[in-house]
């Protein structure tokens, strides 16, 4: 894996992002590996959480520009900033304005309002299983962290709203299922892509805190038979990251 600084100015001029685009990750890295510079970037710097992109970090930029105009989180200003730090000034403030709509707005969502709102097939499920039994599956040739200047792990999806398509999860309730995750079974979000959410917690779940997320989670995607699940159990409960996907017909994207 190659690790590549991204300066401000490039940053806003060419992303791959945005002006939060902090590193880039090249040659094929790991999902291991990901999470590993993640880690360092954390022992660095404690004023920044870190996100980083998972699959198709070129497509997951496009829906979350689309997503972004959503009205209930979008924020137009009037000028176009003149410097890189004006840029990033200006970022800063669309952070902050859909972190208050996340945490304060009425379209807030609660946990239970997730249940069967995601169209689901018992192959959906099997890619559940196939993903986090081989997450390096759904990580990109390219990778992009970005240094995001939130106090909480769920208000990292507010630098890169996504669920733009009318039958994906959109960021309200991609925040609900961050929140529950959580709150609940101690997962902390660390990535997102164009399709896929990813998670990590400090050990490894035992087999009856695997079974009990499980059964949270078969509520919410409301498919797949109990074996496809109960190996989704056994996978988690030999790992630290939990991969779970927010779009349609998910199994498709799998190679």
């Amino acid at each position: 894996m190659k690790i590549t600084s991204i300066a401000l100015d490039k940053a806003v001029s060419e992303g791959p992002i945005d002006a939060f685009s902090h590193v880039l990750l090249s040659d094929s890295p790991t999902l291991d590996e990901v999470l590993d510079c993640l880690a360092s970037l954390r022992v660095a710097d404690s004023r920044h959480r870190y996100l980083c992109t998972l699959d198709d970090a070129g497509q997951c930029r496009y829906t979350s520009m689309h997503a972004s105009d959503d009205a209930r989180i979008a924020l137009y200003e009037d000028e176009d900033p003149e410097t890189p730090e004006d840029a990033l000034a200006a970022r800063e403030r669309l952070l902050a304005h859909v972190i208050a709509q996340l945490e304060h707005s009425t379209h807030r969502l609660q946990w239970p309002a997730l249940a069967g709102t995601l169209m689901c097939s018992d192959e959906d499920i099997e890619a559940l299983v196939a993903a986090n039994a081989t997450p390096d599956l759904i990580v990109d040739e390219v990778v992009c962290v970005q240094q995001v200047p939130v106090d909480r792990d769920d208000l990292l999806i507010a630098a890169l709203p996504n669920g733009y398509f009318s039958a994906d999860w959109d960021i309200f309730q991609n925040h609900a299922l961050i929140r529950h995750l959580q709150e609940r079974h101690d997962y902390r979000l660390f990535g997102l892509g164009a399709s896929w959410l990813g998670f990590q917690r400090d050990c490894e779940p035992s087999p009856a805190e695997a079974d009990a997320l499980v059964a949270d989670l078969q509520r919410v995607y409301a498919a797949g038979p109990h074996d496809t699940w109960s190996q989704l159990a056994a996978t988690l409960a030999t790992r630290t990251t939990l991969l779970l996907n927010y779009t349609e017909g998910f199994s498709e994207q799998l190679p």
